[in-house]
């Protein structure tokens, strides 16, 4: 059996940070918008979620791209990067798999709070620790092989970005820190950045993908965060009355935390809808198991709802903002989304141990019912914001 870490390895109390410069930008970020440092490195990490990586040269990210407020420290064969504002604000996130594992936001009692829940395991097979949970990007690239004015045709790709590389880093610990990472498929000429903005009130995972075929590609898939909570029970969603909802089956990633009474068998419950991407096991979705779920289609009557129950729903007209409450924890996170028509929601219910590794909610910014379609040589640009409001 798998040993959970109840002490998360990214907590700043755990890992020894190198000290951030302090020196200004001379063009500080303003908010959610892109520096123009252009330094590129390709590289990679241990094991995250069981995808394999190869070695990053942590030294030289540390000389290259230290300061700016953010900082680089080895974690076994993986790199930790660090951001951290003047006024206590931390987020770390992982290299080379992208995931946010942590965001510490400043609380009305003068104290720091956990707003990310991230899962630190010891593997199955004893072959080192498995992380998931925080915030990842789950997404897919579909493109037909329609050919140009010439003839020739770009070929048929289905492609998800897994392995990010650090393009540049930018901003000042007084104001905002941006982290910009890449991965590309240089063959099927397409691009996706993933930029990561820590201000003092919020943190964004901004996505921006360029295609640079001269044939359509359809988006598939989505930002998913998960938030801690104290338990469920105690959490409510403000702000989605009268919005349009599907109840669909939960959409579980490799960065998924899985309840165990999410069985891979229950396919009224438990289908990855992402894993023919390649983003989960093959296993769950074999034709013998895999069964239509009855679609159930409603719209939102409470404006205050409690998500004390398991629920798995994708809202299609949600506002571009609303809350979600922890009245354990006496705090709240206003979740905003750009670009996006699409949220996700999974809470996996409150028959788990309050405080435990299963207490969280999954918000998602997606594109699931409706694929983005991104037209020859255009991009696209989708966001979700976490703010913190209890400053």
């Amino acid at each position: 059996m798998a040993m959970v870490y109840t002490c998360s390895i990214f907590s700043t109390n755990f890992i020894h940070h190198l000290q951030p410069s302090t020196n200004p930008n001379p063009n500080p970020i303003t908010k959610f918008t892109t520096p123009n440092t252009r330094n590129t490195n390709n590289f990679r990490p241990p094991r995250v979620a069981s995808i394999p990586y190869p070695p990053i040269n942590v030294d030289y990210l540390q000389t290259e791209f230290s300061g700016h407020g953010a900082s680089f420290t080895r974690l076994g064969e993986t790199c930790v990067v660090r951001m951290g504002l003047d006024n206590g604000s931390v987020a770390t996130l992982m290299l080379p798999s992208g995931l946010i594992t942590s965001y510490k936001a400043p609380m009305w009692h003068g104290g720091l709070l956990e707003l990310l829940h991230t899962s630190v395991s010891e593997a199955d097979d004893g072959s080192g620790a498995v992380v998931r949970g925080g915030v990842s990007l789950a997404f897919k690239c579909d493109g037909d092989a329609k050919g140009d004015a010439n003839g020739n045709g770009n070929g048929r790709v289905l492609w998800s970005p897994s392995v990010w590389n650090l393009r540049s880093v930018g901003g000042s610990p007084d104001e905002s820190i941006q982290v910009e990472l890449i991965s590309s498929n240089s063959e099927d000429k397409i691009e996706f950045k993933h930029i990561v903005t820590l201000q003092q009130d919020a943190i964004s995972s901004e996505v921006v993908i360029t295609n640079s075929r001269s044939s359509s590609l359809k988006l598939m898939g989505s930002i998913i965060g998960h938030l801690a909570i104290s338990t469920p029970e105690a959490a409510y969603a403000i702000g989605l009355e009268s919005s349009n909802y599907f109840v669909k089956p939960p959409i579980f990633s490799n960065f998924s935390i899985v309840p165990p009474d999410f069985d891979k068998s229950e396919s009224g419950w438990f289908k990855q809808l992402l894993s023919v991407w390649g983003l989960g096991s093959q296993d769950s979705l074999s034709d013998n198991n895999r069964q239509e779920d009855e679609e159930i289609e409603g719209e939102e009557e409470d404006n205050y709802k409690h998500l004390t129950e398991k629920m798995s729903m994708i809202y299609t007209s949600a506002p571009r903002s609303f809350t979600i409450m922890d009245r354990g924890k006496r705090n709240s996170v206003a979740v905003g989304r750009e670009g996006f028509n699409e949220l996700y929601i999974f809470s996996p219910g409150s028959s788990h141990k309050p405080y435990g590794k299963y207490s969280y909610l999954c918000v998602g910014q997606a594109a699931l019912l409706k694929p983005v379609t991104i037209g020859p040589s255009s991009e696209w640009r989708g966001v979700q914001h976490l703010h913190n409001p209890n400053l």
